[in-house]
């Protein structure tokens, strides 16, 4: 219970240095001072300089209270506290002595009933507030915070009324050279923690980068920078939406551009843009998390990745924010901007929904998974992420003009459609196989051809979007953020995006070229193999041969030069043409040296796939799965059933089995 006390102490006590430090960012001194006036300008002069050492003052007195560790904090609220009940104090006398000055009576108290009464409330009040005082400072010296109870004991003397107002003021003034005498003795405190503060850095050597990033990170953690933030946006949003609410500022007509003109109103500072960032970083981790546990459960939620974690789109809302000088502009301008960059935001965070989606859709498909309630749960996540982006992009073309930003918005929405699209006829696919009862032998190039349109569609997009910029660049308004815009554009979506086609279609050309000069073998020969294929572990009524000397289905070894160009038994290059003699020779020598050696080859084995299944689209992740699903009994049951006979004489038999275990595991 404690440790949570302590930590929302340290987010609370925080919280009124940042509002304050807002608060001194947001006031117009150039403009307090314009309005002086003073007998000549050399006191003109004199009342700016105060006013401004005042103002940098209030910033550096707010600044250490924020830095400040908790226990300093605390006392230094008790202090303020124990202050504010001693001005009530002063305050309960002050009232007192006025009512018995305008009622008029200066006799005994306890000879008048109304006196009597106003006099036993007031003692009873001033004696809660001295023990409050004393339990506050943690010491059992009341009397040290009674001088407010004076008065009360100069009218119980039945003093004169010009008494009372002397004993008042002399009070006061007691009560306030006290607290001098106090702010003196410690005016050095901020002094010794600095000192304190600067000798422990000295101990850590933090001159070292890494020794400064992990104070740094050490700092962030303690104060809970995050959090903080979070809290003071949210208290000063409250605060808007009840001046809104007072001023009758907040329409209902248009609820949508209140709240986003209120919103903006809490941005205008770089400390209220730096909490919005924050809270629109939890707002998407939310969001994201909410996702993860649609689709998989609480334990989809456990499993974080590193890029859904929510920094993505707080980080994309402050760059945009501080690119474009939202700071700088006009309420009305501000809530226009911000409206776009949360549009901006909302747009990522459907993106990195999409990838949360994308393998949980394909995995229910290529499965097998028969629980309808987990395939109505990604498809109704598919359909949101489907039609939401285009509705996005709907309302913005109607709320804005049309120009090259926001064609750049409304192409990402297409983009975003465009892949949950491509997903979907993938699964479907997946889903026809399911109904069947023979497997389609042409699934994979189909499920190729499918991606391939999808990203022919993408990188289409993409065009008309870098041919919309340049001509309006060209024929329009010319601006240098524009053409950065255009270039990177192009470079990233459209540059890239045809290299990795070319790239693709290529390498499956090629596959298909080793593969037709591979020759077929016979009857004889695969009966006298008498094995399976290593790759799929499905009976060989077909199979081509390496020029290593290995059996594997066709199409299954394509699909394996797709990812890779070597064998994937012993690792020997896939030739398009069979080698020369010596060459030949030296393979084979090479081969039995490498049979010799299993444990070594596994490990290579092991490692080579994955860092090449790291490169490869996630197609490659559910055509192994979909081969796993389409053994009929398990492999090592399988092989051992085949070889009961060979594995003991044959040792290269039983290592077989090896590499394609790895590869289905992976």
């Amino acid at each position: 219970m404690m440790p949570r006390l302590e930590e929302l102490a340290n987010v609370a006590l925080r919280v009124p240095s940042i509002l304050v430090l807002d608060l001194l960012y947001k006031c117009d001194i150039d403009g307090l001072t314009e309005h002086l006036k003073a007998k000549n300008e050399d006191m003109l002069f004199k009342y700016k300089y105060v006013i401004w050492n005042m103002y940098y003052l209030g910033h550096l007195i707010n600044v250490v209270v924020l830095v400040l560790p908790l226990r300093h904090i605390v006392t230094l609220y008790l202090h303020i506290l124990a202050a504010l009940l001693l001005y009530v104090g002063h305050q309960i006398s002050k009232d007192y002595v006025r009512e018995e000055v305008q009622y008029g009576y200066e006799g005994a108290v306890y000879l008048d009933s109304l006196a009597f009464n106003r006099f036993v409330s007031a003692l009873t009040s001033q004696i809660i507030l001295s023990t409050l005082c004393a339990f506050l400072m943690k010491t059992r010296k009341v009397w040290l915070f009674s001088a407010h109870m004076l008065p009360l004991l100069a009218r119980l003397c039945a003093a004169p009324h010009a008494t009372l107002l002397t004993v008042n003021t002399f009070s006061m003034g007691l009560t306030g050279a006290g607290i001098a005498m106090f702010l003196l003795s410690n005016l050095f405190v901020p002094y010794r923690l600095a000192r304190a503060a600067y000798s422990e850095l000295l101990q850590l050597e933090v001159i070292e980068l890494y020794r400064l990033l992990a104070v740094g990170i050490s700092l962030w953690n303690q104060f809970a920078v995050p959090v903080l933030f979070s809290v003071f946006w949210f208290v000063l949003f409250v605060v808007q939406l009840c001046s809104d609410t007072m001023t009758g500022n907040a329409s209902w007509g248009c609820l949508y551009f209140s709240k986003l003109h209120s919103v903006s109103e809490c941005c205008a500072t770089p400390y209220s843009l730096l909490g919005l960032t924050f809270v629109v970083s939890y707002l998407a981790l939310g969001l994201l998390n909410l996702c993860k546990f649609y689709l998989g459960g609480y334990a989809a939620v456990q499993n974080e990745n590193v890029m859904h974690r929510g920094v993505t789109e707080g980080v994309t809302l402050l760059l945009l924010a501080l690119q474009t000088g939202l700071l700088d502009m006009q309420a009305l301008q501000r809530t226009f901007l911000l409206s776009i960059i949360l549009f901006i935001v909302v747009t990522s965070t459907l993106q990195s929904m999409i990838e949360i989606t994308d393998p949980v859709i394909l995995a229910l498909g290529a499965s097998r998974n028969r629980s309808l309630w987990k395939h109505f749960r990604g498809l109704s996540m598919c359909l949101v992420l489907l039609v939401f982006p285009g509705f996005m992009a709907y309302k913005i073309s109607q709320f804005f003009h049309m120009d090259f930003w926001l064609l750049i918005l409304v192409s990402s929405c297409m983009l975003t459609s465009l892949q949950v699209t491509g997903t979907m006829l993938i699964y479907s696919l997946f889903m026809v196989e399911l109904f069947r009862s023979d497997p389609i032998d042409s699934l994979d190039e189909v499920i190729y051809w499918v991606n391939a349109v999808s990203r022919v569609l993408e990188f289409v997009v993409a065009l008309c979007v870098v041919a919309y910029g340049t001509w309006e660049s060209l024929f329009g308004e010319w601006s240098w953020m524009g053409a950065s815009v255009i270039i990177i554009h192009s470079y990233f979506n459209v540059w890239l995006r045809a290299q990795s086609g070319w790239r693709s279609f290529l390498l499956r050309q090629e596959a298909a070229k080793k593969i037709n000069s591979l020759p077929r073998a016979t009857a004889e020969q695969l009966q006298q193999h008498n094995d399976v294929c290593s790759i799929c572990f499905q009976e060989m009524s077909s199979a081509v041969i390496t020029y290593c000397g290995h059996f594997f289905h066709g199409n299954c070894l394509r699909k394996w030069l797709y990812v890779q160009e070597t064998c994937p038994m012993c690792h020997q290059a896939v030739r398009p043409s069979p080698p020369g003699p010596s060459q030949g020779s030296g393979d084979a020598r090479q081969h039995r040296r490498r049979e010799t050696r299993g444990q070594i080859w596994l490990h290579k084995t092991e490692i080579r796939p994955l860092a090449v299944l790291q490169r490869r689209p996630r197609v490659t992740q559910f055509l192994l799965e979909r081969r796993q699903r389409r053994l009929r009994r398990p492999p090592v049951a399988n092989l051992m059933k085949t070889h009961q006979t060979t594995i003991t004489e044959k040792p290269s038999k039983a290592f077989v089995s090896a590499p394609v275990e790895t590869l289905s595991a992976l």
